[in-house]
């Protein structure tokens, strides 16, 4: 049984903040979960994946966020308690289902799991997704532990179903990848079947009827702030002329500095946790109840700006601050050095910074720059193209995903991007106003997500570029999720379709198309070179699985290969692949063999043949 269904209530465990959010809705009795994968949020889908295989629980990998909004917000309109879970860019691709679903509204509860990433830990920006409840008129929640975000997942549906809308439930990467000790409530037994009753002057919401949605959504909002002004979870603490606003992770820092400092006696902290509607009568109160005002938020000023228009509307004059050059910075994480600093320079608090411990008698870290893996056929495939397109002057478009490190040196190749299956609609953009050969990269998954209809685009349009589909088998950046190309028998898994990559090009009208095995790297230049000098869209389909997933579904075949003696130390193989399996000692090129997965691709670019196989495979 799955820990998460195993574990007795009040029996405490350690848990992920993302697990502690999946048990959280398990426990609220969801009945659909459905996702895109997307870190820091990767883990609460994995759950639900493997709590679905045991319980009645409907989960699904979706192609992209907005189908899967889609398919949540259709369950809870027939009464099922739905999750639908994205990193915060994931928001992005689902804000057009989003922003009319909110005047369409729901009957079960519909939560929105949205994971900021502050720091950008594995995204391509900061935003700050609280201003999409803003946007929507939405209710939205901040967890500032993973205790608090199991509880509050159970009061996020509680209030969809009280307001019938949808409820965005914030984290961020501190929140979603911290462990904690958790102590598990009860488990709600899922409604998994519901109904649909036909009321299109509420649901279709063509402009007459919007019209009637929207004044609804708006006295619904007007509810909701009600409901943040007495929500349990904006809590007010301390009883000081000196005021914290904070939320989210900044919470426990703000806790922790004010203790450091000894400014319990002074201090009066206001968390809010209930961020949009912002209680307003709550925080009024709080300023006229303080002498100065500091605003502890990572991200942008969102609760400063507003704290700043209610002291105006109150005629206060007291000063309020957060983001400035000599405080808190719009940009990347917190941390509890960084809060203490800050409270101390505000507040005008003595304060020391611990003693920087002596390190210079250590030897540097060396440093570990992110990498395709060993044996990567991403690397295979970049190899490939950049042989076929030497003597061309090429831009090279990626894509999110693993492959994205193929803009790093020696490979070079990505030069812009922008956003899920963008490769392909710059690509467009790009072959239309420059002479350059114009190279799109895109995995299979993104492909699934976004990818095909710039594909559309460019053939109904005529644009002039070759599109190299990197098919690896599995949505391997976030962690392994399936996609609609992966093969789910592979996972002993029944019930599901295959969706052929190649089937899909070729109906969009593209002619010129070729499969290839990335390793075989002669046959392949030579498709990827007729690829290149086709007028007009061009796709190279390049299939492999990616070689942590073969592993870990035990398919790898390849031995180990060894340098021996024939190596003229020209070192093409770490110049031209610099896989990671390959390592200097004695200023000679060695490969470890722990590392090595036996592609071959270094093999067939010796141009002394001195790499070999072990003639037995290390395990």
């Amino acid at each position: 049984m799955h820990r998460l269904l195993k574990a007795r209530p009040g029996q405490k465990m350690l848990l992920l903040g993302n697990e502690a959010i999946a048990r959280g809705a398990i426990e609220a009795g969801v009945g659909v979960a459905t996702t895109y994968p997307g870190t820091p949020s990767s883990e609460i889908s994995m759950n639900f994946f493997q709590i679905a295989l045991e319980t009645d629980l409907y989960f699904e990998y979706s192609t992209n966020e907005k189908v899967a909004l889609e398919v949540a917000a259709a369950s809870a309109t027939c009464g099922v308690r739905s999750i639908c879970v994205m990193k915060h860019v994931g928001l992005n691709v689902a804000a057009d289902a989003l922003l009319t679903l909110a005047y369409v509204g729901v009957k079960g509860g519909l939560v929105i799991v949205t994971a900021d990433d502050p720091f950008m830990f594995s995204s391509q920006n900061e935003q700050d997704n609280r201003y999409y409840a803003k946007l929507a008129g939405l209710p939205l929640l901040e967890p500032s532990s993973a205790q608090e975000a199991k509880d509050m997942v159970a009061y996020a549906f509680d209030i969809s179903e009280k307001l019938q809308e949808p409820v965005i439930f914030r984290t961020t990467t501190r929140i979603n990848h911290s462990t904690e000790t958790v102590i598990p409530g009860e488990i709600q037994a899922p409604q998994t079947h519901g109904d649909f009753t036909k009321d299109p002057f509420n649901y279709v919401p063509i402009p007459a009827v919007a019209r009637n949605l929207h004044a609804r959504l708006l006295n619904r909002l007007k509810e909701a702030e009600e409901l943040s002004e007495t929500s349990a979870y904006n809590i007010s603490t301390g009883n000081g002329r000196w005021g914290i606003v904070c939320n989210s992770v900044s919470y426990k820092y703000v806790v922790d500095a004010v203790t450091d400092l000894n400014m319990g006696g002074k201090t009066k902290i206001l968390r809010i946790g209930f961020s949009h509607p912002l209680p307003k009568a709550l925080l009024k109160n709080f300023l006229k109840e303080c002498e100065k005002v500091l605003v502890v938020e990572e991200g942008e000023p969102y609760m400063e700006e507003a704290l700043k228009a209610f002291a105006q509307e109150e005629r206060l004059t007291l000063p309020i601050k957060g983001k400035s050059e000599e405080l808190f910075s719009r940009l990347y994480e917190y941390n509890p050095a960084i809060v203490r600093q800050c409270l101390a320079t505000y507040f005008d608090v003595a304060h020391k910074s611990p003693a920087v411990p002596d390190l210079s008698d250590l030897p540097e870290i060396p440093q570990r720059p992110p990498t395709l893996c060993a044996g990567c056929s991403h690397r295979a495939t970049f190899y490939v193209v950049k042989k076929a397109a030497e003597g061309m002057e090429t831009i090279c478009p990626t894509d999110i995903g693993c492959y994205t490190l193929g803009f790093l040196p020696p490979l070079s190749m990505g030069d812009f991007l922008i956003c899920m299956g963008a490769s392909v609609g710059t690509s467009c953009g790009f072959s239309k106003v420059t002479d350059k050969k114009v190279i799109a990269f895109i995995g299979d998954s993104t492909f699934f997500h976004s990818g095909i209809p710039p594909l559309i685009n460019a053939v109904f349009n005529n644009h002039n570029f070759t599109m190299v589909i990197l098919d690896n088998g599995t949505t391997a950046m976030t962690g392994h999720q399936p996609h609609p190309g992966t093969d789910m028998t592979a996972l002993n898994l029944e019930g599901y379709g295959h969706v052929s990559i190649e089937a899909i090009v070729r109906a969009a009208g593209v002619s010129q198309v070729a499969a290839i095995k990335p390793y075989r790297l002669k046959k392949s230049i030579a498709a990827v070179k007729e690829a290149l000098n086709y007028k007009g869209v061009s796709v190279i389909i390049s299939q492999e699985p990616c070689t942590l997933y073969a592993k870990s579904l035990k398919k790898l075949r390849g031995k180990p290969f060894f340098v021996s003696e024939k190596c003229k130390n020209h070192k093409d193989c770490i110049n031209e692949l610099a896989c990671p399996a390959f390592f200097i000692q004695n200023k000679r090129v060695k490969i470890d063999p722990t590392l090595c997965v036996g592609c071959t691709v270094c093999a067939q670019i010796c141009p002394e043949k001195a790499i070999v196989p072990l003639k037995e495979k290390v395990l």
